[in-house]
């Protein structure tokens, strides 16, 4: 119990992984095991010094999960015992996922509140279908299982279906298309957690053939051109992990073992972009999402992504938009509703 004490006190990553009826086990068993392994490969590396991490399963009750084929799973924690994550797993479901979907719309509330508070939510197959009916793929890139390319097509209308991409990626909502590719997903969020080294170790224990790189697969909305300073690449990846919090230059520099002024000019010839501009573009565009997406007023969307000073947020909103963040929501949820 005392471990279990200082790990929470200690921890800085949770990752929790949705139970329901109907699913098929591997898109939650797999991606679990992948993580334990990633987690102790980076103990026996780092030792104490690798960062906690939490990983937990959720459910709407406490009951066993009966999954496609028959054996049980049991939740660690209910939905509203499970806090907040900093990954979320969505499993697919087996056959037609409508009846499943459908049933629970607490859960779709629950995963709103989790991408309002900053989650990266990850659905693999027919689970991307929780993400459209709560409303948060309207308008962005999202794959599925090739088999309800047509019928999620007619559900979710809204829905930018990216038939020929095995993964996509909007915002902090990751979709995949398959066990497969889901598994490739995993071995990028253990490259965000724990680093190349790590993912390279983990993908050549789970993966018995020579894959096609992720990059080559995916769709990323608003992706950036790559460069090849790998230590910036691992400082972009913690910035955005971390917009929510705050942060300091100086606290980021140290983490990567640079001085503040080696960190700045490095940053900037890898990307073009100081530091603290590409902190702000990140935030602004999350933010420009909870505008469309959500009813949170100025004030909490900005307390969601890392400003504490509502002003000084209205006012970098309308440096780099030309607009408020009001007249933005008005013009955006003007345009969902015009009819052709």
């Amino acid at each position: 119990m005392e471990d279990t004490q200082k790990l929470r006190n200690r921890l800085v990553h949770k990752i929790t992984f949705l139970l329901c009826d109907n699913m098929l086990a591997t898109s939650t068993t797999l991606p679990f095991e992948m993580l334990r392994a990633a987690e102790s490969a980076a103990r026996a590396k780092g030792g104490s010094h690798v960062e906690a991490v939490l990983i937990q399963t959720t459910a709407i009750n406490k009951r066993p999960i009966k999954t496609s084929i028959g054996f049980s799973l049991f939740p660690d924690t209910e939905l509203e015992e499970a806090g907040n994550s900093d990954i979320i797993y969505l499993p697919a479901l087996w056959r037609n996922p409508r009846p499943i979907v459908k049933k629970h719309p607490e859960l779709l509330e629950w995963l709103r509140k989790a991408y309002e508070n900053g989650a990266m939510i990850s659905a693999v197959g027919t689970g991307t279908c929780f993400l459209a009916e709560a409303g948060l793929l309207n308008d962005k890139p999202a794959t599925t299982h090739w088999h309800y390319f047509d019928q999620f097509q007619r559900d979710y209308p809204r829905v930018k279906l990216q038939r020929q991409y095995f993964i996509t990626q909007a915002t902090n909502l990751y979709c995949s298309a398959s066990v497969n590719a889901m598994a490739d997903l995993t071995v990028h969020f253990v490259k965000r957690l724990y680093g190349q080294g790590i993912a390279s170790f983990v993908e050549r224990n789970f993966s018995h053939e020579i894959r096609r790189s992720y990059e080559n697969t995916s769709f990323f909305e608003g992706s950036v051109k790559q460069h090849p300073d790998e230590d910036i690449v691992q400082a972009q990846i913690w910035l955005q992990d971390n917009y929510h919090r705050q942060i300091k230059v100086s606290e980021v520099a140290s983490r990567f073992d640079m001085s503040v002024r080696t960190f700045n000019r490095r940053f900037k010839n890898a990307t073009a972009q100081s530091p603290l501009q590409y902190l702000q573009r990140i935030r602004i565009e999350i933010a420009k999402d909870l505008l469309q997406t959500s009813n949170l007023n100025v004030s909490e969307v900005a307390d969601k992504i890392g400003y504490q000073d509502v002003g000084y947020f209205t006012a970098l909103f309308m440096k780099l938009l030309s607009t408020s963040p009001r007249e933005y929501r008005a013009t955006v949820r003007a345009k969902l509703f015009t009819v052709d």
